[in-house]
């Protein structure tokens, strides 16, 4: 694989700030230390400006090329997950409950690394924005980021994002134009009934009954009323009711979660699942109210910029190593946000075999950060050529 030298020299590097900042995880908006590791390397490097305190601990730094030119921006996420960590590293979480079990301090050193390569060389033309997010995982930090201007602000004309894929051929690329992860909502259904005795049914409203007939009805939503060939997924998580064996209890709750693709499909699923929760609680005589909580939207790479990206990556891993018509992933990303205020792309690299993402005894795979790195320079300096257009 063609790394650059010089990414190849700065991957020790990026292996010791991954591991530093896999010791100390932090939560969705409230990543004080990790942000301010960023910005101290950011400054030993000599970045040109640095921007931080955006949804509260975000940074975005700008490296200035050589002549006048467009901003490309490159997002890396920065927070962790409530899990407590099992891998048994030298370089655990010393965070307890809390840990690095998504790769987002490795998508952070891979940026870094880059960031180091690219105010050494300045081999392009306009700038680079550099965007280090919070609440990828909790609280939509890219939506935040979004909302606070970040996009007009510094001029971002294109965003591009990297996630690593455990269980994917290590150092292949993964994207498709369109969409590429889902829209995720959760919903919640509080079933009242009117509870008794277990041997006289006839005397109460049974919610347990009613549970049962709204899921299995809310499951023809995908059979019977969306397309066979659309993607999309709805998933009834957790009931809970009931205390003993001889009691019809009072109530039930039901929750869930629903992936969609696009946004006819999601407003269907709304629409037919407030109406089946209705009428299935009228037919069975117990009151039900459904709370549909959007998340967030579905992340759609934009057709041109998704092209160009995986020619880069072809440079960058060879043409057998790039699928540019991947399968969608029903995971969901809110670097969607900055996919709908502008151009951009989002592509998984893979890691090779290990622990899969969010699993307790994941471990990020140092190997991917060159890749990477590689790939964010290259894609710069060939869309802003020195003396380009």
């Amino acid at each position: 694989m063609p790394i650059i030298n010089r990414i190849a020299d700065i991957a020790p590097d990026m292996t010791t700030w991954r591991r530093h900042l896999h010791t100390i995880p932090e939560l969705s908006f409230d990543c004080p230390k990790t942000a301010a590791f960023i910005k101290e390397r950011l400054e030993e490097f000599g970045v040109d400006e640095i921007h931080d305190g955006i949804a509260q601990t975000g940074i975005v730094a700008i490296i200035n090329g050589t002549g006048e030119g467009r901003t490309i921006g490159l997002r890396a996420d920065f927070d962790a997950l409530p899990i407590e960590e099992e891998t048994g590293v030298e370089y655990a979480s010393t965070h307890p409950g809390k840990m690095h079990a998504c790769g987002h301090d490795g998508h952070t050193s891979m940026l870094l690394g880059a960031a180091k390569y690219l105010i050494e060389t300045r081999n392009f033309s306009g700038r680079v924005a550099l965007i280090f997010q919070p609440a990828e995982e909790e609280g939509g930090g890219a939506q935040v980021m979004c909302q606070e201007g970040m996009m007009d602000r510094f001029d971002i004309a294109e965003v591009y994002g990297i996630h690593n894929f455990p269980g994917a051929e290590f150092g292949t690329f993964h994207t498709t134009p369109g969409p590429i992860m889902a829209a995720v909502d959760s919903f919640t259904i509080q079933i009242k009934g009117r509870g008794g005795h277990g041997a006289m049914p006839h005397e109460t409203a049974d919610p347990v009954v009613a549970a049962c007939g709204i899921v299995q009805a809310i499951q023809t939503i995908i059979s019977r009323n969306t397309h066979s060939g659309q993607e999309r997924v709805i998933s009834v998580t957790q009931i809970h009711t009931g205390s003993a064996s001889n009691i019809i209890p009072d109530s039930a709750m039901i929750n869930g979660t629903v992936r969609t693709f696009d946004k006819d499909t999601h407003e269907l699923i709304q629409k037919r699942m407030r109406e089946i929760v209705a009428g299935q609680a009228a037919s069975y005589g117990v009151e039900a109210e459904l709370d549909y909580e959007i998340g967030y939207p579905a992340t759609v790479n934009t057709e041109a910029q998704t092209e160009f990206a995986a020619q880069v990556a072809r440079e960058v891993v060879g043409d057998a190593n790039v699928d540019a018509n991947a399968p969608k992933v029903a995971g969901a990303e809110d670097f969607a946000y900055m996919l709908e205020e502008r151009p951009g792309a989002y592509l998984f690299l893979g890691a090779g075999e290990g622990a899969g993402l969010h699993h307790p005894k994941f471990n990020y795979n140092d190997e991917v950060s060159p890749i990477g790195a590689s790939f964010f320079v290259r894609m710069v300096e060939t869309a802003q050529p020195v003396g380009g257009k």
